[in-house]
């Protein structure tokens, strides 16, 4: 089987890749030279476990190919996914122009039956957006073919990515043919030995799929976030709670983490198309304003316990950042909760030493050099009045608490993940702060 993926950044890289894992001829599409010869040449744009070595093997095999001319394959191809970007205008709706342009492609091109697959989020109703384009553009050239739209919308997380697509817990594909559905059915059976993990919808419900999923899962942070604050305020442990209400198997265990909020590429833009998508339907999303509103709140946290620790007397401080990215496992700083801590505390007069695992290179692109970055998690922690966690990376785990005291000036850790013990800290003379 063969099919076009176009768009090589994080979805469509990881989709292509995984299904040439499986033994289907894939030829990844990206209008961006630079970024195509890249990978061609086996240099990864984007940071990913198991994503590089799995690339190499496949172009190796012959069933990973890069282009940058879509045209090229579409006679050869049984289905083209859409993995283009749909970045958030101004108003928080999402941009189609791109998803729209490959649709466009496609109809002045294709000389046989196809199935386009939208693998982007998009907001509930681009596939009638998508059938149209393609449909102008055949007739502009007095063309009859058959095709067909679907929607494939992907749940992957990053640092996990691979593992999500290669063992998937679900698969959501909207059509609107049985024709359709035989080829999805097809491209995805050697993912799983039985078929009761693909779930087949209409189209507008397998859009609305994605967005409401991944809104859940920020209503759920910030809503633990929102408790945690008041917890700190009654003199209650946000951990016993999590665990207490966590054991309720209606709520169960994940997303009940309090923390210094969510960030990434997902979370932050799905929860504002929504938002607009409702609005341009004449509904408000009052919880995920209100979802969206304790995020951004939330992000600031451990500049205001740092700020109330010295009284407001800060100026001239030196801050340790442990954690740059959003998240462990990527280098995906896109609404990292490290950017607005580090705005604050520049703005504050404070001298910001940074170190991450993997996210330096994209800190320094985003921020330049407005801090200090250093070679590993000690030297960070030199002279540092306040140590913060940022990302619950696992080496930050278990720190040499002996080694911080002698680099330290001060004897203060702000743990933004709550991952490190009280009576720990108190024990080697540390003053703790954590959320909730």
């Amino acid at each position: 089987m063969k099919i076009a993926i176009v768009g090589t950044g994080y979805v469509g890289l990881v989709s292509g890749t995984c299904f040439s894992e499986m033994g289907v001829d894939v030829t990844c599409v990206d209008v961006n030279k630079e970024k195509i010869e890249q990978l061609q040449h086996g240099m990864i744009p984007i940071y990913e476990p198991g994503l590089e070595e799995m690339v190499h093997k496949n172009v190796k095999a012959g069933r990973l190919h890069f282009t940058t001319d879509l045209t090229e394959v579409l006679d050869e191809v049984e289905v083209v996914f859409s993995a283009v970007g749909t970045p958030p205008d101004e108003d928080g709706s999402a941009d189609l122009k791109y998803v729209l342009e490959v649709a466009r492609t496609v109809g002045r091109n294709m000389n046989k039956y196809l199935v386009v697959v939208t693998k982007s989020t998009v907001p509930v109703g681009t596939a009638i957006k998508v059938k149209q384009a393609i449909r102008e553009e055949l007739e502009q050239r007095g063309v009859t073919l058959e095709f067909d739209v679907a929607s494939n919308p992907e749940f992957l997380k990053e640092g996990a990515a691979v593992e999500d697509f290669m063992r998937p817990d679900r698969v959501v594909v909207g059509v609107e043919s049985d024709r359709a559905k035989e080829s999805m059915t097809r491209l995805y059976r050697p993912f799983m030995l039985t078929n009761d993990r693909m779930i087949f919808t209409d189209i507008p419900s397998a859009e609305m799929i994605k967005y409401a999923a991944n809104s859940m899962l920020a209503t759920r942070i910030s809503f633990m976030n929102d408790v945690a604050n008041l917890c700190e305020l009654v003199g209650a442990d946000i951990n016993m709670v999590r665990k207490g209400i966590g054991a309720d198997t209606r709520i169960g265990q994940k997303f009940l983490y309090a923390g210094c909020g969510y960030g990434g590429s997902c979370f932050p833009k799905d929860v504002k198309a929504l938002i607009k998508t409702a609005e341009q339907n004449g509904y408000e999303m009052q919880v995920l304003k209100a979802v969206e509103s304790v995020n951004e709140r939330q992000k600031s946290v451990l500049f205001r316990k740092f700020v109330n620790h010295f009284s407001g007397d800060v100026k001239g401080k030196t801050v340790a950042l442990w954690g740059l990215a959003f998240k462990p496992e990527t280098d995906d700083m896109r609404e990292a909760p490290a950017l607005v801590l580090i705005d604050l505390l520049l703005n504050a007069g404070v001298t910001v030493k940074v170190y991450d695992p993997i996210a330096m290179d994209e800190c320094h692109r985003r921020i330049g050099d407005t801090v200090v970055y250093c070679k590993d998690m000690y030297e960070a922690t030199v002279d540092a009045d306040a140590l913060m966690l940022v990302t619950e990376w696992k080496e930050f785990r278990v720190p040499s608490w002996s080694v911080l005291k002698k680099s330290m000036n001060g004897r203060v850790v702000i743990d933004g993940r709550n991952i490190y013990e009280r009576r720990e800290l108190e024990e080697n003379g540390f003053e703790y702060y954590k959320i909730g």
